[in-house]
């Protein structure tokens, strides 16, 4: 993991060099900077994506693996003049882009991670932490080329660093393939509201309470600055900041200790000179003759040993490109001492290293160089918990080569998914917690299903709670990482079961009717669950809501309660739910979990104003409708018989403008859809006494899209 910073380890201005920027006038945002935007759920259109047309999970079934793979070692030997591979073989240098490329990922939204093949758009590819990367991606662009449409991006970038371990003979559990490449920078990513490279506004009141839900220490980093907190070079200071990051990023200790260890086991750090001097801009901000490449380096050839990347230099073991336990014993064998390097940043050296741990020069010269840590790898050695964890991996090397593979694949599938999402590859088949295994379910036939709806019907539950209890179960879906939702029923267990969103007393009487149902029909509880939100609105509607069932219910055991707690709805604006004020408005935090829910701003509008006709609200602030599926509530939204007054934090009365009476209540996420004019607009649709009809059929269509998000066997 190599960071480009300044000798000192402060912030870089983003922005170098001229940028061509055309007078496009004032917009809308320079004049109304506050108004929401919904453009977050506009993103990825088909419009934008040149292969719209391929169906690329069916192509990548068909995909000669083996062949791929043997075409992508070719490239990790055949070092090119324009950027030579260190040793001889790109493998560290494609290890680091993999790591880069999924070490993005965090908990704390699902965001990031190896899925889209993002590093490929701003700002990933011109991060500070991903220096010179873009050589990595040009490298593999002729693999890329030759396999077109049935590999994307996405897929290489894991494959490239899979091949890479196996070639230097590391531990690996192989590749799940089946990653579709996004066309655009993903706009609904917050990285951090730093206006500088390496800014750490991201902090409380200490180093453990970093902003949600940002995992890096400081802008542009993936993880950490090696160097240790803003360039103070304390191992013990730096421990605390490694393992907070990690563990938003998924890893425990033991995991952060076997990916730190077995990736830095590879390659070097680039530091030949300061990279204030010498380095130029960054690919985002390059010139159009440099077609995309950036950091251009003007110190001698600006490449090999003159290379510069994150200012620190050198290799982390004696043999940089073969795994072994290098890493682990140097660490331990010797004392270390912190010295600026020659790119002027913070590193540590060994005292008084012998001559057979020397290493040979990147270019394979005579020359030897001593090895390096930074301040990151020291913190595994002065940390307590982290030093009892290294000296067990010195002891047990085979654990320590699984515990590494273990967590390589993690780090590259996190954000998959459950398995059932692996369309292809060479992975073991194996089952992980992180996995979010189920219990496959079954299909039921027509007459299973209606005897199932025929249970729910006798057994009187009112049908705002049905609907209440299929939204809760369903809507906890993240497509940023694809966990959660309703197939699992893991409503019914720890920590879901407890959340304030879900009415935890009234979700325990209707889970104890759906239980015993599911017995009674041979269903799933999952199908129970979804089949009773049907029922309701089909109540509520005279409309027919059709179920595809065949979900499955996952154990308490197979369930991670650390990791699913990160999934709690703070706040759901489908419902009306707020746990407390945010320093994000309410109608903003709808737009994140509507976006994560995969919904239009049509989608959006319609689920809401659904749920709010049929009674489904955590308060009686805006139930204005008639208690059934219909248009009512848009048609009162709109009306201009009364006026709304604020009355406290996200509440408003609405009074009568003839009588002065106070008549109904509101939030902001229910005022949001006549206030901004995008919204309103979707909203005056649906009121329209001709579209009455055409509001059930699409909130149906809506509803069911929410229900089968997690169903990615359809």
């Amino acid at each position: 993991m190599e960071h480009k910073m300044n000798s000192n380890g402060a912030s870089k201005c983003p922005f170098h060099g001229a940028t061509t920027q055309p007078n496009l006038g004032t917009q809308n945002k320079d004049w109304w900077p506050n108004n929401l935007n919904i453009d977050i759920l506009r993103q990825h259109d088909s419009k934008s994506n040149p292969v719209s047309e391929i169906d690329y999970k069916d192509r990548v079934k068909s995909l000669d693996l083996e062949a791929v793979k043997n075409d992508i070692k070719v490239v990790l030997k055949d070092s090119k003049e324009w950027w030579p591979a260190d040793y001889g073989h790109y493998g560290p240098f494609f290890i680091r882009m993999t790591w880069h490329v999924a070490g993005t990922y965090r908990t704390g939204d699902g965001r990031g991670g190896a899925a889209t093949g993002a590093q490929r758009f701003a700002p990933l590819n011109s991060w500070p932490d991903n220096g010179n990367l873009d050589k990595a991606r040009r490298l593999l662009w002729p693999v890329k080329e030759k396999y077109g449409n049935s590999l994307s991006w996405a897929d290489l970038f894991v494959v490239a660093g899979n091949v890479a371990i196996e070639d230097m003979g590391g531990p690996n559990h192989g590749s799940a393939i089946g990653r579709e490449d996004i066309w655009h920078p993903e706009k609904d990513i917050y990285w951090g509201a730093e206006d500088e490279w390496l800014g750490d506004n991201r902090y409380g009141d200490t180093r453990q309470d970093l902003e949600n839900p940002l995992a890096a220490v400081q802008m542009g980093l993936i993880y950490v600055n090696p160097q240790g907190p803003n360039a103070n070079p304390d191992p013990a200071l730096s421990a605390q900041d490694v393992r907070e990051t990690f563990k938003r990023m998924a890893m425990n200790d033991y995991e952060t200790v076997a990916l730190t260890a077995g990736g830095h086991t590879f390659g070097k750090a680039h530091g030949a000179a300061d990279a204030d001097k010498y380095v130029g801009a960054e690919p985002e901000g390059a010139a159009i003759e440099d077609q995309g490449f950036g950091w251009n380096n003007s110190y001698k050839s600006g490449k090999g040993v003159h290379t510069i990347t994150s200012g620190i230099e050198g290799p982390w073991t004696t043999n940089p490109i073969q795994w072994d336990m290098g890493y682990l014993t140097l660490l331990f064998k010797y004392e270390w001492e912190c010295k600026q390097g020659a790119g002027g940043a913070w590193q540590w050296h060994p005292v008084d290293c012998e001559q057979d741990d020397m290493v040979p020069q990147v270019d394979g010269s005579e020359e030897k160089v001593l090895p390096m840590m930074t301040t990151a790898d020291i913190s595994l050695k002065v940390d307590p918990i982290y030093r009892e964890i290294c000296q067990k991996f010195l002891a047990n090397p085979e654990e320590f080569g699984e515990a590494f593979a273990k967590a390589w694949f993690k780090l590259l599938h996190r954000d998959m998914g459950p398995k059932s999402n692996y369309v292809a590859g060479d992975f073991k088949d194996v089952d992980y917690v992180w996995q979010d295994p189920i219990v496959a379910g079954k299909q039921l036939s027509a007459s299973e299903e209606a005897n199932v709806r025929k249970a729910l019907s006798d057994a009187g539950i009112d049908n705002a709670k049905m609907i209440d209890t299929a939204w809760a179960s369903a809507s906890t879906f993240r497509g940023s990482d694809n966990r959660g939702g309703a197939n699992g029923a893991r409503i019914r267990l720890a920590p879901q079961k407890d959340w304030g969103a879900n009415k935890p007393d009234q979700l325990a009487e209707i889970l104890s009717v759906y239980e015993r149902i599911a017995s009674e029909t041979g269903s799933s509880v999952a199908d129970v669950i979804v089949i009773g939100g049907a029922v309701g609105i089909e109540n509520l509607s005279s409309t027919t809501v059709e179920v595809t069932t065949g979900r499955g219910d996952a154990t308490q055991e197979n369930t991670d309660v650390s990791s699913f707690e990160l999934l709690k709805p703070n706040a759901c604006g489908f419902r009306n739910y707020i746990e407390k004020e945010f320093s994000v408005s309410p109608e903003e935090l709808l737009l994140d979990k509507a976006q994560l829910l995969g919904l239009s701003p049509v989608e959006m509008t319609l689920l809401v104003g659904g749920l709010r006709a049929m009674g489904v609200s955590h308060s009686e602030d805006g139930l204005w409708g008639d208690g059934k599926l219909s248009n009512t509530w848009f048609k009162q939204l709109l009306s201009m018989e009364i006026k709304w007054e604020k009355d406290g934090f996200n509440l408003f009365k609405g009074i009568d403008r003839t009588t002065g009476e106070t008549i109904r209540s509101a939030t902001r996420i229910d005022l949001i859809f006549g206030s901004n004019s995008e919204l309103r607009a979707i909203a005056e649709v649906y009121a329209q006494d001709d579209n009455n009809d055409k509001f059930v059929h699409d909130f149906i269509a809506a509803w069911n899209k929410v229900m089968n998000a997690d169903r990615f066997d359809l």
